[in-house]
């Protein structure tokens, strides 16, 4: 969570309900007529949750978790009403709904149970109201605006979070499925490691030549495993993507100094610079160019050429990576095609 981001976003939400300073000013003068009330309102909000097994079931610690529960309460009302409403108080709102995630609360729950709570409040002031009818409406008003914005925050933290949870499960199933391929891959360079192995051991008289292809053939395929387990680490630990417009042509150069290619391979870059900015990952997108740029030269080990070329197209800006390496056999390909 990105505490200034998220107040700069709490703001920009505050603009969009039209609160004003006026509000502000009609939420604290309500403080005191919502005071006498606040143990009344909560111990009919934890009375009602009692009546539903959804939300109750979050509730594990008994009696003694509920009386807490019920002070954090009164504390958020009081937050509420002061009138002080910055980057930390937005700050606690959110850790609101990412704590529901966390305890396994329906959003749903949340929604509803913001509505008792609304609703008890605009009943108290009601009751209390000994002013001019036309402040009592602003005061609902006003009221009505700043938990919207509670709940818009709170619902913000839950579908973060939730989202980054499903995202990690998903990449989760998804190394389990490619599992058995990985197991592949590493297979074959350690094979061939065991076999040039097997010949440096017991060959009685080898060449000085065919040690030095041997052992380069261990080279080679420790390089080519390294590649297999960095690949999959780094799928492992992908985040959630992190938006951000991206200059095509600086990416691609950058991308090419992490991962160069052998001088034997021509490198022809087509991006123009009139190519509108992308919006993505970097370091994510970095990963996938690199996986590719890495396939390529290990398609080209006599050289080669590679070509990088952006596009944009409907709206979009497409990258394509081109080289003039071996190819996958054609028997192959009809399998995984």
């Amino acid at each position: 969570m990105d505490a200034a981001r998220l107040f700069e976003r709490y703001r920009e939400l505050q603009s969009y309900v039209g609160w004003t300073d006026a509000d502000r000013e009609w939420i604290v003068a309500s403080g005191p007529l919502l005071e006498p009330y606040l143990h009344g309102l909560i111990a009919d909000f934890y009375d009602e949750i009692e009546r539903h097994p959804g939300a109750r079931k979050v509730i594990t610690g008994g009696p003694a978790q509920i009386e807490r529960l019920k002070d954090t309460l009164v504390r958020w009302i009081r937050d509420l009403l002061t009138g002080r409403y910055d980057e930390e108080y937005v700050a606690r709102r959110w850790r609101v709904g990412w704590r529901h995630v966390e305890i396994g609360l329906a959003q749903v729950y949340t929604n509803v149970a913001l509505s008792r709570l609304r609703t008890g409040m605009i009943r108290a002031l009601h009751e209390s109201w000994q002013r001019d009818p036309l402040g009592l409406k602003e005061t609902v008003g006003a009221l009505n605006k700043l938990l919207d914005l509670d709940l818009a925050i709170i619902e913000d933290a839950y579908q973060s979070e939730y989202i980054t949870r499903l995202q990690r499960s998903e990449r989760l199933a998804t190394l389990g499925q490619v599992a058995g391929g990985v197991a592949h891959e590493l297979r074959n360079p350690l094979n061939v490691i065991k076999t040039s192995v097997y010949y440096l051991r017991n060959a009685r008289t080898p060449s000085p030549e065919k040690q030095a292809e041997h052992l380069r053939r261990i080279e080679q395929n420790v390089d080519r495993a390294d590649g297999v387990i960095t690949s999959l680490s780094n799928f492992a630990r992908v985040p959630v993507p992190e938006l951000r417009p991206i200059a095509l042509d600086s990416f691609v150069r950058d991308t090419l100094e992490m991962n160069p290619t052998d001088e034997a391979i021509e490198v022809a870059i087509d991006c123009p610079q009139e190519l509108p900015l992308a919006l993505g990952d970097r370091d994510q997108l970095q990963i996938a160019l690199g996986n590719l740029l890495r396939n390529a030269r290990e398609a080209m080990p006599e050289g080669g050429r590679l070509t990088i070329a952006g596009r944009a197209r409907g709206g979009h800006v497409e990258l394509s990576t081109a080289d003039t390496g071996v190819g996958i056999l054609s028997e192959v390909l009809t399998l995984v095609t």
